[in-house]
Order: structure tokens, then C-alpha cells, then sequence
């Protein structure tokens, strides 16, 4: 009858437990937390909503089993209200406050760059799921979306060619920051080393949550008097609601002038009559109508959790490309903290260098070992008359990411492999 010390020491420990005395938090050893940094509300809530919902399947899955390291994952969900000093402040409290280890977020690139230094000062990790513009690399940042070299560039070599209408004008229309102006100095460089002439290329921008677009599409058809036209968008948000719906009013049809966008995809479109708009393009690494079995099990898992979850409009639920990237990172992430031992930054950091996942775009992808930018496919689709895209271009395999566009001056002195593991 030995049990009376054991039983004291028990008691002992659970009444410095409850004093805060203890030396440990059982709750915090038995998570692992995860910061999920999404606008939920303002004009970036239509595209980003549905990543951080995605975030939150890939987490239940990789909960369901057994987590990472014998823990499960906590998601920390934060929203910064498409207010970009706000990524910033929320992105602190995530790494300072709430102790994650990682944090999957952001959509437009300022509010990336918003964040980036508070990320690198205090050595927190980003996995970022979006297309945007290059000219970046960061220790601290892993770039699951695609390089203009995955996207852009392909998409406007593809409108150039026969195949793509044999365009010899575009008119670059954006939002007004960062992603769209540097994507379009990227373009305008390009196209001008194709020979296409300043007076071929045109570029307008507008604000974020801009909804009266029927002068720009009119510039549009003006423009397009002057020879086979193509117009490329980085429209970002919620405009392209108003952008699309003015080309449908004023008739532009994917026959006369051909629209490529870097930033809609089937949730952007959901909602609106795309009969209008059937033929026209996106450029993408992903579409939910691919058809592999990858594809189809990550599809239907993800209707089964919009319905299960009530999510808004869940009978309409789609995926996309930011949450194929989205699913991806985290599922590397969680396969590079096994490998590590640990989710220490330095030692995921390290551990993330080559790692593959069966992605639902139908390939293995790989993270590069030096650049922290995925391998990826690239992809043009047309639009639908159900919303959906059907691929008409796609390259033979992923292609690696170049971070520095070779057409900007100066690119050719920034080493491609800038980023030590």
C-alpha cells in the first residue's frame, strides 16, 4: 500500500496546475498551432474565404490521422478585412500572441509585403498560396502559387500564337497595386521584345472595389478597332463581378477579343451568368475540372466539407487554384515537420528543400530546393457556360519557377538560387 505519495504528488501537481505554477501547459504540449491569415470581409472576402475554409479541411484530414508529431493541429483564425497595414498587425499577434508555428495566408501582394518583414523580424514561416509578380525571395516565405513564368508569360505567348487568336494588341487592365503594375512592367518588357509596339499596348488600372466599368470595356472595343486584340486581366476581388458582367452588356464576345485572367477562377465566378462570357480565358496551375483521380477524391472531399459545414452556397461549392495551393502547402508542410522532428523554422525550413506531394493538378509536385517556389504546371482554360474551365493549352509537366523575370533590367544579376537552406 505504496499509494499515498504517488497520490500526493498527483494532487500536488494538479493544485500548482490550477495556480499557474506549473512548469508546462498540457494543452500547449498537446497542440500544434496553425495561423490562418485570410480576409473574411471587405472587397478581398470573395476569393479569400474560401482558402482559409479549405485550410480548415486540410487540417481536419491531417487531424483525423493522428496530426503532426502525435499532436493535432489548432487553427488560429485571424481576419485583416482586406486591410493591408492590418496583415501586418495580425500577422505579429499570430507569431508574438498565439505562438503558431506557421501561418498559411495573404491573396494580393501587398498585403504579402505588408507582412513580409514582420515574418522575417521575428523568424515566423508563410506559406503564400497565390499567383503574383516575381521579383521576390524569402527565407521566411514559401511561394506555392505561381511566378510570372508559370503564368503570365505563358498565357500572353499563348495569345500570340495562332492557336490563341494571333492578338497583336493588348490592353493590360489591373487593379492599382502592386501585383498587377509589376506583372504589366514584366508584359510590356515582353511584349516589346516581341516586337509588339507602344502604341499596340495599353494599360489602365483601377481601384480596389471599382464596380463601374462601362467606360474602361468601351476603351476596350475602341481599342480593339485598331487590330486583333487581346486584353489581359489582373483584376482583383470583387470587381471582376461588374468587370465581367460590363463585357456581357456591351457584347464583347472571346471570339472578337479575347480576356485572359491571372486572378478568376471557379469561385470568382460563381454567382454570375457566364453564358456570356463562354470562350473567354484564365491562366492557371489548376482547374477543378481536371479529370484524375487525385482530382476527384480532392473535389469530392471538398463538396462532402462545404455541405457538412453549412458553408454559404455550399450546394455550389468549387475549388480553384489558390485552394489547390492552399491544400498543397499545408500537406508539405505538415510532411516536412515529420521529417524534421520538429516544428522549429529553421529545421522545417530545412526539411522542406525537395518535397513532393500528388497534387490534384494530376502531377507530383516538388518545392524547389533552393528558391522556395513550387514546380508547377501551367495551364489555359476557357470558360464555360456552367462555370467551369475547359483546358485548351497546358504545358508537358511542372516548370520550374524563375523568381526574377530575365526581362526586367538588373534580373540578370540576382542569382536564381538566392535562398539557402
Amino acid at each position: 500500500m505504496k499509494r499515498r505519495p504517488f497520490l500526493k504528488a498527483t494532487l500536488t501537481a494538479s493544485a500548482l496546475m490550477l495556480s499557474g505554477l506549473f512548469p508546462f501547459s498540457l494543452q500547449a504540449a498537446e497542440t500544434i498551432k496553425v495561423g490562418i491569415l485570410h480576409s473574411l470581409s471587405g472587397t478581398m472576402a470573395i476569393s479569400e474565404t474560401s482558402l482559409k475554409d479549405m485550410a480548415l479541411m486540410a487540417i481536419d484530414e491531417i487531424n483525423a490521422k493522428g496530426g503532426v508529431l502525435g499532436k493535432q493541429l489548432e487553427p488560429v483564425v485571424v481576419d485583416p478585412a482586406s486591410n493591408w497595414p492590418l496583415f501586418a498587425e495580425k500577422g505579429r499577434q499570430l507569431l508574438t500572441q498565439d505562438k503558431v508555428a506557421v501561418t498559411f495566408g495573404c491573396w494580393t501582394s501587398v498585403s504579402r509585403k505588408s507582412v513580409l518583414p514582420v515574418f522575417e523580424e521575428l523568424n515566423g514561416l508563410l506559406f503564400y498560396p497565390v499567383q503574383y509578380e516575381g521579383e521576390e525571395m524569402s527565407p521566411n516565405v514559401f511561394y506555392t502559387g505561381a511566378a510570372p513564368n508559370q503564368q503570365a508569360i505563358p498565357a500572353v505567348e499563348y495569345l500570340m500564337s495562332e492557336d490563341g487568336g494571333a492578338a497583336k494588341r493588348f490592353f493590360l487592365l489591373g487593379t492599382d497595386y502592386v501585383y498587377p503594375r509589376t506583372t504589366n512592367k514584366i508584359l510590356r518588357a515582353f511584349l516589346k521584345a516581341k516586337g509588339v509596339a507602344d502604341k499596340d499596348i495599353e494599360e489602365v488600372y483601377t481601384p480596389f472595389g471599382h464596380s463601374d466599368y462601362q467606360t474602361i470595356v468601351a476603351n476596350i472595343k475602341k481599342f480593339s478597332a485598331g487590330g486583333k486584340t487581346a486584353v489581359i486581366s489582373t483584376v482583383n476581388g470583387d470587381s471582376n463581378v461588374p468587370f465581367y458582367k460590363e463585357l456581357g452588356n456591351q457584347g464583347i464576345e472571346a471570339t472578337d477579343v479575347p480576356v485572359v485572367a491571372f486572378s478568376v477562377g471557379e469561385e470568382e465566378l460563381r454567382g454570375i451568368d457566364t453564358k456570356p462570357l463562354v470562350g473567354q480565358l484564365a491562366a492557371w496551375n489548376y482547374f477543378e475540372s481536371l479529370d484524375n483521380p487525385v482530382n476527384s477524391k480532392f473535389v469530392s472531399a471538398w463538396k462532402a466539407y462545404a455541405k457538412a459545414k453549412n458553408l454559404p452556397n455550399y450546394q455550389t461549392a468549387v475549388t480553384n487554384d489558390p485552394m489547390e495551393a492552399t491544400y498543397v502547402g499545408i500537406n508539405m508542410w505538415a510532411q516536412a515537420v515529420t521529417k524534421a522532428g520538429s516544428t522549429d523554422v529553421d529545421k522545417v525550413r530545412e526539411a522542406m528543400a525537395g518535397q513532393t506531394f500528388a497534387a490534384p493538378d494530376g502531377y507530383t509536385l516538388t518545392m524547389d530546393k533552393t528558391n522556395h517556389h513550387l514546380h508547377k504546371p501551367v495551364m489555359i482554360g476557357e470558360v464555360q457556360d456552367d462555370g467551369q474551365f475547359n483546358v485548351v493549352w497546358q504545358t508537358d509537366g511542372p516548370v520550374r519557377a524563375q523568381p526574377w523575370s530575365p526581362y526586367i533590367p538588373g534580373n540578370d544579376k540576382k542569382p536564381d538560387y538566392a535562398v539557402k537552406n
